[in-house]
């Protein structure tokens, strides 16, 4: 639970130990991409390569159907499409080889200690980032005004041209739908060896803060955290139970 004005942690537990982050990557993907300052409106074409063999993780964008780039960020965030920020990754100009280094180049630069990515879904569990790095990360994000919007839309639909009705996408986080929350930034994230994960930048009793939960078992735990710390917050705005660490 991080500060991001002070750049202190409120509560740290494991905050330096490097694990697997699964799609919480997507947040990274997202800022290089908007870095590359690539067309947004640029159609890709789903392509085979983008199929995940690893994880055998479903998408709805079937292969051969093209995307704007904007779209496809706003799937990858928002519902975190695998296809779509495979597909982001492979559109980058050198291919996905070099938007990995450009993600790995991209979190030195913003002093992430722990961190290392080698796939633009989060799907290999060599995605690795601590807490506090990810901490760093998701405040870094959140001054990207597409990333907030497009992780926190409740949900969107989308109409393919051989399709006549539209497919719904919904918000993989369902605390953005909950008018008790203020959240600037969410993403999710889970494959076996990350367990449930969920990062936020959320404001609370008035106060910016950015949540990371790694590792949660159960399907509704990293939820039901995620409300404990918040009522947490609101109820010991003047103190907290651990003493402020730096971050970074």
């Amino acid at each position: 639970v991080f500060d991001p004005v002070s750049g202190k942690a409120l509560y740290a537990k494991n905050a330096e130990a490097p694990m697997p982050i699964a799609s919480i990557t997507k947040v990274m993907t997202s800022m290089v991409v908007l870095e590359a300052k690539m067309s947004m409106d640029e159609p890709i074409v789903i392509d085979a390569s983008d199929v995940d063999t690893l994880k055998g993780s479903r998408s709805r964008l079937p292969v051969g159907t093209a995307f704007r780039r904007e779209d496809l960020m706003r799937l990858a965030l928002m519902a975190s499409d695998n296809r779509a920020a495979a597909a982001l990754g492979r559109a980058y100009p050198g291919g996905t080889p070099a938007f990995v280094e450009a993600m790995n180049a991209k979190a030195k630069s913003i002093g992430l200690q722990n961190s290392h990515f080698v796939d633009p879904t989060g799907l290999a569990p060599g995605n690795v980032a601590s807490p506090s790095d990810l901490a760093l990360m998701v405040a870094e994000a959140s001054k990207f005004p597409q990333i907030r919007e497009f992780s926190t839309t409740p949900e969107l639909h989308v109409t393919l041209p051989n399709m006549k009705r539209p497919m719904g996408f919904n918000n993989t986080n369902a605390l953005v739908k909950n008018s008790g929350w203020d959240i600037g930034l969410s993403k999710t994230g889970y494959i076996n060896e990350a367990g449930k994960c969920l990062v936020m930048h959320a404001t609370i009793a008035n106060n910016p803060v950015v949540i990371v939960l790694l590792d949660s078992w159960g399907k509704l735990t990293r939820l039901g955290d995620a409300n404990r710390i918040k009522k947490w917050l609101e109820n010991n705005k003047h103190q907290v139970s651990l003493p402020p660490q730096k971050l970074g």
